[in-house]
């Protein structure tokens, strides 16, 4: 490592991958819950001589052989350190100040130091001791994925033969020609990748088989904690204004999840050239999707939507890869559970793997004027979309829009239909109807006649 690469690191501070230890003469007695967190998360480097601020300070130019020492030997000690490591340790000399820069590895094993496990985030090194969250680091480092675990005593009799038909309904019409659509139910399933033998010769039906197809008894059987949570808290912030809580199937959970955030989020008017896109969808159908498609099922929390007034936040349980923030010019999709992200991608619920992230970059600009996203990958995974007009005023302006609009082609064409209205101004006919309503009850609007073969008078002076 050179001069300038040291100072750069300085500069840039303490975070997921960097840690500033000062020492004059001896280790620093965290030293090794820090080497035991990089080595069991994505690695790192630590600064020996550097203060928690960036102060180089150096090492005493004594010790420093002695320290070096002390560390390769520690490291080599499995008392210490399980199992033992090999480090690296440079030397680099700062205006005669040495600073000991150790390079730890990301490791393929988890490892212990004191007997205990330690991992890293952006605030420093964590003790890890539930047995759930010990689990997770052994599944990462073994790329285990928890939806391929099998259930032998699983039968086809015990999924809803109606899901199967409405999955491969939904494949036909992503793609008429798909060669699926000449496997029977039982092929289709094992051709997916819903049914696998393991090494040890146990084999069944697997857990995505089971989220996707099972009856809402049989997956809690098997998942007593899942569930998905849609909260909307925009008056309420400490509790909630509305709530969705989802225990079913991923198809029925997708729908459900969808139905909430178009209750609650407004849909502007939008082209794209000559044809309408709905914003709304684009955006976030594809985070619904990835909520379903990427979490880690066997975590007990709950995944969760919540909308506030001027931000919208999906968190979800998982199973880090990145760790922190994501640099969308910079990043390889991974999918967490690639056989329901496959599926996914069949029935056309989803384009690819990170589409979504791509669309809510693209589409969000037009969404919402000054809106911002970060995706952060951690324990849990947390996509959160600052909204630079809040949803609410944005429907009620959109709202008040309308009405306008309506007013003024109900005046110029009295006997113009809701449907005929609908179509020139580019909202459902039921929503013009609901308008329509309001300025009725508003006294702004009144019918003469019959419904059919009448006509709208508008009410002067009663619209400020």
């Amino acid at each position: 490592m050179t001069e300038k690469e040291l100072l750069r690191y300085v500069e840039s501070g303490e975070n997921l991958r960097v840690e500033f230890k000062e020492s004059r003469d001896k280790l620093p007695a965290n030293l090794f819950e820090t080497i035991c967190a990089f080595l069991n998360t994505k690695g790192g480097l630590i600064l020996l001589g550097v203060a928690d601020k960036g102060e180089i300070i150096g090492v005493d130019k004594a010790a420093v052989e002695k320290l070096k020492k002390e560390m390769v030997s520690l490291a080599n000690n499995p008392q210490k350190l399980s199992p033992t490591i090999v480090l690296s340790i440079e030397e680099i000399d700062i205006d005669g100040k040495i600073v000991l820069a150790v390079k730890v590895p990301e490791s393929s094993h988890v490892h212990k130091t004191n007997n205990d496990i330690f991992v890293r985030n952006q605030d420093g090194d964590f003790r890890v001791t539930r047995p759930v969250e010990i689990a997770k680091i052994v599944n990462r480092k073994q790329n285990y994925y928890s939806e391929q675990t099998v259930f032998p005593e699983i039968a086809f009799a015990d999924f809803r033969q109606q899901l199967i038909a409405r999955a491969k309904q939904l494949i036909k019409s992503n793609n008429p020609t798909h060669h699926w659509q000449e496997l029977d139910d039982k092929s289709l399933l094992a051709r997916a990748g819903f049914y696998r033998k393991e090494k040890s010769g146990k084999e069944g039906y697997t857990l995505a088989a089971i989220l996707f197809f099972g009856t809402d008894d049989l997956i809690q059987s098997v998942l007593p904690a899942y569930k998905f949570e849609a909260l909307l808290r925009r008056e309420n912030v400490d509790r909630y204004d509305d709530r969705l809580t989802v225990r079913t199937n991923l198809l029925d959970a997708y729908d459900l999840l969808m139905g909430f955030i178009e209750k609650h989020l407004n849909d502007p008017f939008y082209l794209e050239g000559e044809l309408r896109v709905s914003l709304r969808s684009k955006i976030f159908r594809e985070l619904v999707v990835n909520s379903i498609a990427h979490r880690e099922y066997m975590h007990p929390a709950p995944a969760m939507i919540q909308i506030f007034s001027d931000s919208v936040e999906f968190t979800n349980p998982n199973n880090p890869v990145v760790f922190g923030k994501i640099d969308p010019d910079h990043f390889t999709p991974i999918a967490k559970n690639p056989t329901i992200s496959k599926f996914l991608l069949q029935m056309g619920l989803v384009e690819e793997v990170g589409s979504g992230m791509r669309n809510v970059y693209k589409y969000l600009p037009h969404y919402s004027k000054g809106a911002t996203v970060e995706f952060v990958d951690g324990e849990p995974f947390k996509t959160i979309i600052k909204l630079g007009e809040t949803s609410e005023k944005s429907s009620e302006k959109s709202s008040e829009k309308s009405s306008e609009k309506i007013l003024k082609m109900i005046s110029e064409q009295p006997y113009i239909s809701a449907k005929d209205i609908a179509n020139i101004i580019g909202i459902s006919s039921r929503a013009v109807e609901k308008h329509i309503s309001k300025l009725k009850d508003q006294g702004i609007l009144k019918r003469i006649g019959p419904d059919k073969g009448g006509y709208w008078q508008v009410i002067k002076g009663k619209k400020d």
